[in-house]
């Protein structure tokens, strides 16, 4: 389609397929570039769900949480029901909280690792307990995730993501982290060795069972984020070029870590002609519009008009929702 057809009618044509996507997958992500719309949509996908009678839990990992600004109304960083609105819950995750109740629940075990296996003193140790461990926060807040979707309260959870940058972070957390495990495991392997040569056996005592339960959620993280079934990660972006060099950006790196992408939001897209400031800008955008379709023309493209107020609250999401769906 030339640039100079992108018409209103044209931003309509394609949007989410609620058969082929919504109802299929348990997870979905929205990420992209900062101030491009991902909690806006991932509000608007929640609402859509829970307007289906699905229970529907949008979760945010972004430590500069909008969610609550988005729905216009309290969240939190515990489970909490959207007012207004049946089936649908809300939360913002608190990495750095989750990450606290991790280390206050597995210190021995941590600090044993490091005692048995170290000739580091009990000062040292301390020490090094107290440094953050690359990814840990990230783990942690997915963890959350993870552990919401495994007590099957909800029948949906969408997730609004950081910005790029984190928003990796926290999918390559649970590769960090197993770096970190098998660090820690050779550790405890020489110290198994030691015990067996002196002693004739080794019992596995709990910071085994801990680096066991470490491990476990990590392939837990990793199954359900590979799996096309479960999980998708939807890009949002905006008719820039710094937008379309991130989300290019994005895609590889989402593609390399073997992440479904099938559908890509384009947001703010100008349909007004009704001054010469909008004429600008919309002949602007026709030119990123026509790229975007060429870089990403094998993804489904979800256009969303420029809304001509902030897009805040239940009423204005539920409008946005339609643009996004069948």
């Amino acid at each position: 389609m030339p640039a100079s057809c992108w018409r209103y009618d044209k931003l309509r044509c394609s949007r989410l397929s609620s058969e082929n996507w919504g109802y299929t997958l348990k997870l979905t992500l929205f990420g992209g570039k900062g101030g491009v719309g991902k909690t806006t949509c991932a509000s608007s996908a929640g609402l859509y769900f829970a307007r289906k009678d699905l229970k529907t839990l949008i979760i945010c990992t972004d430590p500069a949480h909008s969610l609550a600004d988005s729905l216009e109304q309290t969240v939190g960083d515990g489970v909490k029901q959207v007012k207004g609105v049946n089936n649908l819950s809300a939360l913002e995750v608190n990495s750095e909280k989750a990450l606290d109740s991790f280390k206050l629940q597995y210190e021995d075990e941590i600090k044993n690792i490091m005692e048995t296996s170290t000739h580091l003193d009990k000062e040292d140790i301390e020490s090094m307990f107290q440094l953050q461990i690359p990814g840990m926060d990230e783990l942690m807040g997915f963890k959350t995730i993870i552990d919401l979707i495994e007590e099957a309260n909800y029948e949906k959870y969408i997730v609004d993501t950081a910005p790029t940058g984190h928003a990796l972070r926290l999918l390559n957390s649970p590769y960090l982290i197993d770096d970190w495990i098998k660090v820690m495991a050779k550790m405890r392997w020489k110290y198994r060795f030691m015990v067996q040569s002196f002693a004739g056996k080794y019992k596995p005592d709990k910071s085994d069972d801990f680096l066991m339960s470490l491990k476990k959620t990590v392939k837990r993280i990793e199954t359900i984020l590979k799996d096309g079934t479960q999980c998708e990660f939807i890009p949002v972006m905006i008719p820039e070029p710094m937008a379309i060099q991130e989300t290019e950006r994005l895609l590889k790196s989402l593609n390399d870590s073997g992440i479904a992408v099938k559908s890509l939001v384009v947001n703010n897209v100008m349909e007004s002609e009704g001054c010469e400031f909008c004429r600008a800008r919309k002949k602007a955008q026709q030119k990123y519009m026509a790229e975007v379709r060429t870089k990403f023309g094998h993804l489904k493209i979800i256009p969303v008009p420029l809304q001509d107020n902030p897009v805040m609250g239940i009423e204005v999401l539920d409008r946005i929702k339609n643009y996004l769906f069948d």
